[in-house]
């Protein structure tokens, strides 16, 4: 059964995008016309907004291109906002272009698209943060909720039941078949899916999977109820289960269809559009953070004239090559070019080992580092000079984390995570969680080998950008 209330809101979206552009290109045109300086090419209104309407489609659908109309982009506002910017961009750059290359242009005075570019971006954000607020509060009242039902006995299965209950999650779950466990609150309980279905009248909007039962029959019959009567089927994979991340159907000898599964998307045009954007992006970050680099570069001396300013460590990359990458240094001299077995050891406290492996190579309060190095380390400022190895080529600017051997070990799927360059950025870092995990740093990883894409990586570079500037100001505010 089909969500109308999902459409219902991809309609409003769709006005209020389209509100915004107009209205702000407007806005842009009489600014423009009201400074009282002449503009190179007068316009009466009419005509202007006669254009604006015909290169308002064009715009629409690079929006929809861009997913802004799918439903998952509801839930992940900073993607919908980078969207709505890569978008708003876009559609910009074919406004000048088309101004440019045609022979009555479209704009009054060269100004007006950039203000309008500007005024229509923070229409677009304002517009759909209010769209967001009105539906989640019909949400709270029952309006527009997407009726599902969960199957499995797992604990994704409670994880998933604890986040769909939430009142503002859009979801209402119907019950939870197979959950030989204790229930909590008002979601009933059932055996089989035959004696949900007796139970239930037939409304539901999907069904989530989470475990897949010993009995095929049983999978076949939730799987082909879901198809006969247009209820969405998910299937959430559990740590046994493949983790696909990129896959083919074709014909294997001209006869039979198979399913092929690529380890990685990052092979042949992925691979050299991914080093374009390392070589491109990080030159241009080498020129904007240059000021920067030389100020931390001269912080490092002062703080100990006699010890060097980068640190140099060795790690692996792509295929278990080793490189060097290079970092502004950030321990106290005694234990630099140490192991961490060796500092702690140095210093008498040789129980911290455990703690640092265990804590994914990481400790709150590590006392091998100065307190100019924990501020930089805090803020991620000791990691610029690693963008001269991703112009290099040894790096790429989003990647799994680079291991040393002592990780590679304890890696079971080191041959997947080395078949793709090690990153300056990823995952882990944009995961909204510090402190994570080694095991859960590897899934990250793991997942973004599998389910690599151009624009994750654009994704990943912008929170990246983000969590940089949120630790800078908080950790700032402590020194």
């Amino acid at each position: 059964m089909k969500n109308d209330a999902s459409l219902t809101y991809n309609v409003f979206l769709f006005l209020g995008d389209s509100l915004a552009l107009i209205a702000g290109f407007l806005a842009a045109f009489i600014i423009r016309s009201k400074t009282g300086v002449d503009v190179a090419h007068p316009m009466r209104i009419e005509d202007y907004l006669i254009i604006l309407a015909g290169l308002l489609p064009f715009w629409i659908v690079v929006f929809a291109l861009l997913g802004l109309y799918n439903t998952t982009i509801y839930e992940r506002r900073f993607s919908e906002v980078a969207r709505l910017f890569v978008g708003s961009f876009v559609g910009l750059l074919f406004l000048i272009s088309w101004d440019y290359m045609s022979l009555d242009p479209i704009f009054p005075a060269k100004l007006v698209p950039i203000y309008g570019f500007a005024i229509a971006f923070v229409l677009l954000v304002v517009l759909r943060n209010i769209a967001r607020l009105i539906r989640t509060s019909l949400f709270r009242y029952g309006v527009g909720l997407t009726r599902v039902v969960l199957v499995g006995n797992t604990d994704m299965t409670r994880e998933l039941l604890e986040s769909l209950t939430h009142r503002d999650s859009g979801y209402k779950v119907l019950g939870v078949i197979g959950f030989r466990r204790k229930l909590d609150g008002a979601v009933p309980s059932f055996s089989s899916f035959q004696s949900f279905l007796r139970a239930t009248p037939h409304d539901m909007h999907g069904i989530v999977q989470t475990e897949l039962f010993s009995d095929e029959e049983r999978n076949a019959e939730i799987l082909n109820y879901a198809q006969e009567n247009h209820v969405s089927y998910r299937f959430v994979p559990g740590n046994n289960e493949l983790f696909v991340g990129n896959i083919d159907v074709e014909l294997f000898r001209n006869s039979v269809p198979v399913i092929r599964v690529h380890h990685t998307a990052l092979f042949g045009s992925g691979r050299i559009a991914k080093r374009l954007m390392d070589v491109i992006l990080g030159s241009m970050f080498i020129l904007l953070a240059s000021p920067l680099m030389v100020l931390a570069a001269l912080l490092v001396k002062l703080s100990d004239t006699k010890a060097p300013v980068l640190y140099r460590a060795k790690r692996l990359t792509r295929f278990a090559t080793p490189i060097s990458i290079y970092k502004f240094r950030t321990m106290k001299q005694a234990y630099n070019n140490m192991s961490p077995e060796q500092g702690f050891r140095k210093m008498g406290r040789p129980e911290l080992v455990a703690e640092y492996r265990k804590n994914g190579d990481q400790l709150a309060d590590d006392p091998r580092i100065g307190r100019l190095g924990r501020f930089m380390r805090s803020t991620s400022l000791d990691e610029l000079p690693q963008l001269f190895n991703v112009v290099k080529g040894d790096i790429s600017l989003v990647g799994p984390r680079a291991l040393d051997v002592f990780e590679l070990e304890q890696y079971s799927k080191k041959n997947l995570i080395l078949s793709v360059k090690s990153g300056l950025t990823g995952l882990a870092v944009v995961s909204g969680r510090e402190g994570i995990g080694f095991a859960e740093r590897r899934k990250l990883d793991l997942f973004y080998v599998q389910n690599w894409t151009l624009w994750l990586d654009i994704l990943i570079l912008l929170k990246t950008v983000r969590v940089a500037l949120q630790r800078l100001f908080r950790k700032g505010a402590r020194y």
